[in-house]
């Protein structure tokens, strides 16, 4: 749809997703509910190390593996954005309550959920993917599906 396209291009432009949801407080949440565990935003975060060889030095490259998605993790990882969202009340928040009908989100409320959502797991869902994820659990099985995760 043209018109979700172009609210969803004036919401990135004017930072209403900014004022909505508090990154730093986002992130350290995260951080917190993956215990000891540091998921990195990246898909591979260079480290150099020097391995003495001989009478020279040689540098080695190594690359951080990104710890594996679980569906558990996406479920927690979701909630999490979802509860964060200063208009969804967390006691009525449960995997198959509907964004409109059960927590009274209208159609701006949604396109900001969604643009939550892809900022939490990098990358951009289509708009007609976005029309269709109306419930937690909706959202929760598509990212399983994108991220290739079966259990």
């Amino acid at each position: 749809m043209a018109s979700l396209a172009g609210v969803r291009l004036l919401m990135r432009n004017t930072g209403t997703i900014r004022n909505s949801i508090n990154r730093t407080c986002l992130r350290g949440a995260i951080t917190q509910l993956q215990s000891n565990e540091r998921f990195l935003h990246c898909n591979r975060q260079s480290t150099v190390n020097l391995v003495p060889q001989g009478p020279r030095v040689k540098q080695v490259r190594r690359y951080a593996l990104v710890p594996p998605l679980t569906l558990d993790l996406i479920r927690q990882r979701v909630l999490l954005v979802l509860n964060l969202y200063d208009k969804i009340d967390p006691q009525k928040l449960k995997l198959e309550s509907h964004f409109m009908e059960d927590l009274g989100l209208d159609s701006l409320d949604h396109i900001e959920v969604i643009m939550a959502i892809e900022d939490e797991f990098g990358f951009e869902i289509p708009d007609m993917d976005a029309e269709k994820l109306l419930r937690p659990a909706d959202i929760i099985r598509y990212v399983a599906d994108k991220e290739d995760i079966y259990e």
